[in-house]
């Protein structure tokens, strides 16, 4: 079924094929995991399970020309990610300032231990979760995710030119995090 577009196997999905529903969920789980790992970390699962919920009750109508039928659905997918990472943020943290007043004296100091150099993936991805969650979001989908500026304006429902001004500001933020790392 890899060789199907997205609109086939909607439609498939739509006459109760699950084969086609597994292809799509295949196809596109990837890029959303990114997406939602850049904003809620170890949440992200069940934010991605619930817009492939969401995909399967109520799927989009997906424009009729086929080369335009996959950035659509991919962007809407995105766009259904990036909602429940939201409401997890807003959940989370409405958790911690229910916490912070029960608490209210007691300091909890939580710093990182030194990064480990010979994991560079484990720095960046140390460094990326202290960016701003913006400009986070916009270099998930544009560095991991191959996202065009439009295609993230689209998702986030930013301006093209707040996109990439997160986007400079963002690769700049993250060097400086990781410039000491070079050095070393």
């Amino acid at each position: 079924m890899d060789d199907l577009s997205d609109a086939l196997l909607l439609a498939r999905w739509a006459q109760r094929d699950e084969e086609a529903f597994a292809a799509l969920v295949t196809r596109h789980e990837g890029a959303m995991l990114h997406h939602a790992r850049a904003l809620v970390g170890s949440a992200a699962e069940d934010a991605v399970q619930d817009a492939f919920l969401e995909l399967a009750r109520r799927p989009p109508q997906l424009p009729a020309e086929a080369e335009l039928a996959q950035p659509y659905l991919s962007s809407w997918l995105h766009k259904v990610v990036r909602s429940r990472c939201m409401d997890t943020v807003r959940s989370e943290t409405r958790r911690r300032d229910r916490e912070a007043q029960v608490a209210a004296g007691e300091r909890i100091e939580g710093e990182q231990g030194a990064v480990d150099r010979r994991d560079t993936h484990e720095a960046v991805r140390r460094a990326m979760e202290t960016l701003p969650q913006d400009q986070r979001e916009v270099l998930v989908l544009r560095l991991l995710g191959d996202k065009s500026y439009r295609e993230i304006a689209d998702i986030t429902g930013k301006k093209l030119g707040t996109v990439g001004w997160l986007v400079a500001e963002g690769v700049k933020a993250l060097g400086a995090r990781l410039e000491p790392l070079m050095r070393a």
